[in-house]
């Protein structure tokens, strides 16, 4: 079944029909969910959603955007988040530099720290990097401990690039963006990765693929995803659902 790696049901635009919504993947070929923490109430919110749903997991940690509320007591708090049961990775961390805040060496800083706690926990990293490469490479090469393994969330680099994650053993993120017009970067990585090295991703409620863009985004859209991939990789949806689905129970070891 589908395995959507990074997910945010607790953004309000779920809370109408969040329950009902998450009742209906099965039925959708959905089979787990990892819920991702974005900043402190998120990661909080993950853990208790992956608590009151047995398919869905939870990672914790804080984005870019959220560092600037960050102590070494958010630190401590994450580490022991880490022992739940079914917290399944630290993430969603990066580096951001879109827009002009957080101060980068602010984002630099927190990033390290998220890294060396997932290091020390011995824990998968869930990678948030937007126009940011060398930086993010250069740290996650002084702070990550390749050898637990992690993903490239909503990878949007080059293909070169991806060689050098792809080479460590991480795992790139694929997601609504491989369908739209402007997305041929990521075809082109999506064509030269292994499908070995490939999850399923949506980012909901944003980045709908086509032809919903625009439109909340949620597991079940991920069949747009697998058409995408299966056509640009000659192969069957079936195998690209089982392919992608042991890709991310051996990322997340469950």
């Amino acid at each position: 079944m589908i395995f959507d790696t990074h997910a945010h049901y607790m953004d309000d635009r779920f809370s109408e029909d969040r329950d009902e919504l998450l009742a209906s993947m099965h039925g959708a070929g959905v089979g787990n969910i990892v819920e991702v923490g974005a900043d402190i109430q998120s990661t909080g919110d993950a853990v208790a959603l992956s608590r009151q749903y047995d398919f869905v997991y939870a990672a914790v940690g804080v984005h870019p955007d959220g560092v600037t509320e960050m102590n070494m007591e958010t630190i401590k708090w994450l580490k022991e988040l880490t022992g739940e049961p079914k917290v399944v990775a630290v993430g969603e961390i990066g580096l951001d530099y879109y827009y002009d805040e957080p101060d980068r060496e602010i984002q630099k800083t927190w990033f390290a720290r998220q890294l060396d706690a997932a290091a020390e926990m011995k824990m998968p990293v869930i990678i948030h990097s937007r126009d940011a490469a060398k930086d993010t490479l250069d740290i996650m090469e002084e702070h990550c401990d390749w050898s637990q393994g992690g993903v490239i969330h909503c990878f949007s680099y080059s293909a070169e690039m991806a060689k050098i994650y792809l080479k460590k053993g991480f795992y790139l993120g694929i997601g609504g963006v491989l369908t739209f017009k402007n997305g041929r970067k990521l075809v082109e990585v999506v064509k030269e990765a292994p499908l070995e090295q490939l999850v399923l991703e949506t980012d909901s409620p944003y980045l709908t693929p086509v032809p919903n863009r625009g439109k909340r985004n949620d597991s079940r859209q991920l069949t747009y995803v697998v058409d995408a991939i299966a056509q640009i990789k000659g192969v069957t949806t079936e195998e690209v659902i089982r392919v992608t689905e042991e890709n991310a129970r051996k990322m997340y070891r469950i």
